[in-house]
Order: structure tokens, then sequence, then C-alpha cells
């Protein structure tokens, strides 16, 4: 890794091949949002025209080189990344390098796309499982940026204008926020050059003059239902507050997340469930109490999320409730070493897995650089997972479980689902 003049970092991993990927990865996302959804917004006009291109011989030129081109915006952080054979690896940075710096964001442009932009927010509500989980972020963090949607509410899409666009632009987009990354078949220096030759003009300060600062986000135990008894099915997450990325537990709670594990009933693999290693899902599987369970864990900068998300038919959600506190709490007083060493095992594979291929590297190191500041290298990731032991997953239960306000969203047939005084409760044993 290297840095510019500017602030911007460049960091590479070269790995061979025919292909490369190359990313921009900002610490802007829809946290930052000085408008609801903002960030998002401007994510979509980057594809439509700059100074140099329109839309259309935008894609063409991507189309002409058989390359692939795409973006993303989470939470506290916006990504554009393309993967191209290796001899268009310039061409490709000065595709990003474009529409990063000279796009219009012409009024007639943002028009246009709140319309696109409403549609996507409509498809989102269609889907339950982002939903639930935007729900669960806002009751977590009410009244903060980071319990927003990511789109933004539609009363804010559709009073979205150019100035929103270049004010957010010019206070966030700025060397020390942006980090370069090029995996596969391109070379350190290779990256580093072009980068300098086409981002060097990214400014170090806000052009307005604005200072950036991380909205805080304050966990707030407090739950949100909506009872819709013609819905199929109930659909609830039930959540904890954690850490941030660079805390010390961040390894024992990607090791609770294994070992609470994951299953579908209509899944390709084992759909029983009954002889998981996870307690949690042989229990629910043996008592037929959901359709599938999900074990979530989602990190930010200064707090995380962590527990279960579950689909279950109406009757039997306390039973099903009982069950998932009885275990999460469980992990406070004991925790079996043999269940553990699997539990690592099989997070070892998964994330090692992911690493394979240059896109998925790439957003990989570009997430870690923003992140923590630097790569961290795999044998890194594997000795801090092989550290965790039973008494680490006990310590980690109780700091974050054992006695602690919760957060839930529930969606669907839910009149048997425990009120939030029961849940509580059950976050600890009494025992005489």
């Amino acid at each position: 890794m290297t840095s510019l003049d500017n602030g911007i970092r460049v960091a590479s991993e070269p790995g061979g091949g025919e292909t490369a990927t190359v990313g921009v990865f900002i610490n802007s996302g829809s946290r930052y949002d000085q408008k609801p959804g903002v960030a998002h917004f401007l994510e979509h006009l980057f594809f439509k025209g700059t100074t140099r291109r329109t839309r259309v011989e935008l894609e063409q030129e991507i189309e002409n080189i058989g390359g692939h081109l795409n973006a993303y915006t989470s939470r506290e952080m916006t990504v554009f990344y393309s993967k191209v054979l290796k001899k268009d690896v310039p061409q490709a940075l000065d595709i990003l390098s474009d529409i990063l710096q000279n796009s219009t964001f012409s009024q007639d442009a943002v028009v246009r796309e709140r319309e696109t932009i409403e549609r996507e927010s409509e498809e989102i509500e269609r889907n339950m499982e982002e939903t639930i989980y935007d729900k669960l972020h806002y009751t977590a963090f009410r009244g903060s940026t980071l319990g927003s949607t990511i789109l933004g509410p539609v009363s804010s899409i559709r009073t979205m204008n150019s100035d929103d666009i270049k004010t957010y632009v010019d206070t966030h987009y700025t060397g020390p926020r942006m980090v370069v990354v090029g995996t596969g078949a391109i070379t350190h220096q290779q990256l580093h050059d072009l980068t300098n030759k086409h981002f060097a003009s990214i400014p170090y300060t806000p052009r307005n003059g604005k200072k950036v600062v991380l909205p805080p986000a304050q966990f707030i135990g407090s739950d949100v239902r909506q009872r819709e008894d013609g819905m199929p099915l109930a659909h609830v997450a039930l959540g904890f507050e954690t850490c941030g990325y660079n805390d010390p537990d961040s390894a024992v709670l990607w090791v609770l997340q294994q070992l609470l594990g994951t299953w579908n009933r209509h899944g390709p693999t084992e759909p029983s469930g009954v002889f998981s290693t996870s307690r949690l899902v042989s229990a629910v599987s043996h008592q037929d109490l959901a359709n599938s369970i999900s074990t979530f864990n989602t990190q930010y900068t200064d707090t995380g999320l962590f527990g279960v998300y579950t689909t279950a038919q109406a009757v039997g959600l306390e039973d099903l409730y009982y069950t998932i506190t009885k275990e999460m709490t469980r992990l406070c007083y004991s925790a079996d070493p043999e269940l553990i060493q699997e539990a690592k095992a099989q997070l070892l594979f998964n994330l090692l897995h992911q690493m394979d291929g240059s896109t998925l590297l790439c957003e990989e190191i570009g997430r870690e650089i923003l992140n923590h500041g630097r790569r961290i290298h795999p044998a890194e990731v594997v000795g801090r997972i092989h550290a965790v032991d039973a008494a680490a997953v006990r310590a980690a239960a109780n700091r974050f479980f054992y006695d602690r306000d919760h957060a839930l969203a529930a969606m669907g047939p839910i009149h048997d689902l425990p009120d939030y005084g029961w849940l509580r409760r059950r976050s600890y044993w009494l025992r005489y």
C-alpha cells in the first residue's frame, strides 16, 4: 500500500491470470447523509454521463471491452469497481476517475432518477428480509443516521436536487477518505502510476470547507412490530448491540455467529437440520419451530448488531423464541470446546474461500483498509480465530448478551410473539 500526495491510499494484491479488478472505496455511506438518501442517489447519478462521456457512450465503452462496471452503497461506504482484461486496466481506471470527477449531476438527470430509485425502494419493501433488517436498524438506533434506510424515505427522494448532490460530493469525496484497490493481473507500480495520473486532482480537504464528523449512534433497547395476519409467515429479527470493527472481540463474534448457525428448511443441503453441529439449529429443526433461521453479525465503526433472524408459522413463536434466547444465554454460562472447534473450522473455510477471485479479494481489501487502516493478512485472520476458546466465547457472550437490552423488528402474524419484557428476562437465567 502506498499513498498519493492528496491522501488517496493505493493498495494492490497481484494474483496473476488474465483479468483484474480495480475499485474505488469511499468512506461515505448513508450514515453520513446530510439529506436522507443522498449517498445512494449519488451512486446512481455517477453513471448518467460526464463532461467526457454520455450515459450511452459509457455503457458502450464498457461493453466493447467486455468489462463489468458496478457500484453499491452501504451504511458506511460507497464502492465503485470494474473487472476487465489485464490489457484494459488503464481504460477501466480512466472510466472510474471520469465518473467520480466529471459527472455532470444535471437537474434533469436527478428528476429522471427519482422514479428509478422510488421503484427500487418499492422492490426492497417486497423483500421481507431487507425490510426487517431496515426496521431493526431503525428501532435499535432511533433518531440517528445509522437507523435510517440506505435509500432514504420517499419524501426525501422526491425532493432531491443537484445542489444536494454537489454539496455531498464536495464534502465527502476527498483523498484521505478514498482507497483505490487493484487485484489480479496488475502490478502495484502500474496501479500507483495510473491512480496518480487519474486521481491526483482529488482534493485533500472538502472543497466547501465543511468538516466531516461521524454521526453518533446510540443503541436503544426497543422493538417495532407490524402485525399482518394475512401474511403466510412471521418475520422476526432479534438483535443485541455489540462493538465496532477494531474491537478485540470481533473475532469472537465471528465464531459466535458460526456457532449459532444458519438453516433453511427449503435449502439445498441438510433440509432437516436435526444433525447440525449448531445446538440452536438442531433444536429448532427437531421441534419444527421455524422455516428458516440465520445468525447475523453486522459491525460498524463504533457499534454493531448481533442476533437471529427467523421466518416461522404464526403458532409457536413463543416456543421458538424460548429456544433462541435459551441457546444464546447458554453461551454466557457454558460453551462446548468441541462445538467451538467445529465452528472455527467451518468459519475458516468460509473466510478463506471468499478470498478466491479478484473481485471478492478487491472488496475485502478495500473494506479492511477503510475499516482498519490496513490490509489484514489471512495468516492474522487464521491466528485470531485459532485463539478463540471457550473462555473467550463465554466472556463475549456475557459482555453482549447477558442481562442486556435488545432490539426487535417483527412483521406478519405475530400474535404469538412474546412481549419485550418476556424476551428481556430471558437474557439471563435465575438459579437457586
